[in-house]
């Protein structure tokens, strides 16, 4: 009888163990995007606020090519993207290319506005059962454009009034 108890109790002990799973990454900003409708008058303005000449604006590969998930149903769609380095965080913009991302879903609910806060992350999926398990579900995920690591949207909005990603970058090829 001991053993189907035991059996029983670790699924348990392993939610448990998730459910208070702190990453290292959390504890430091690793980038703030905001969400555009246009990406080049976007990037002027930023550039003139921060003193800085305004970055390549680039285009994501189609979602088919980098595995995007959206609300759990496969996008093709995509993103121009620019990035300021301003120290330890790096301010992001976002122009949604296409309706199936939580980039255009957040732009068509609040307007130009702060999408997510993203958040170098050691160990990308206990760190995602830690969400999950708390009440907080993912709604976008995908490859990077080089295919050398993920990124995952959090849904926190209701908890943290924001989304969070996490990031995780594939280990160095050897």
């Amino acid at each position: 009888m001991r053993i189907p108890f035991v059996i029983c109790l670790f699924p348990f002990a392993l939610v448990a163990q998730d459910a208070i799973y702190h990453d290292p990454g959390l504890k430091k900003v690793a980038q703030v995007a905001i969400v555009c409708k246009d990406i080049e008058a976007s990037s002027r303005r930023w550039a003139e606020v921060l003193g800085m000449d305004a970055p390549k604006i680039n285009i994501t590969r189609p979602g088919s090519e980098v595995k995007v998930v959206f609300h759990g149903k496969p996008s093709n769609d995509r993103a121009k993207l620019a990035f300021f380095p301003t120290g330890q965080v790096v301010i992001e913009l976002l122009e949604p290319v296409g309706p199936s991302t939580s980039w255009k879903e957040e732009l068509d609910a609040h307007g130009e506005s702060v999408h997510h806060l993203g958040f170098q992350v050691q160990d990308l999926e206990r760190t995602v059962r830690y969400f999950e398990s708390n009440g907080m579900g993912v709604i976008h995920r995908g490859r990077y454009d080089k295919d050398n690591g993920d990124y995952v949207y959090v849904d926190t909005r209701k908890q943290l009034g924001v989304i969070i990603e996490l990031l995780h970058s594939d280990a160095p090829a050897k």
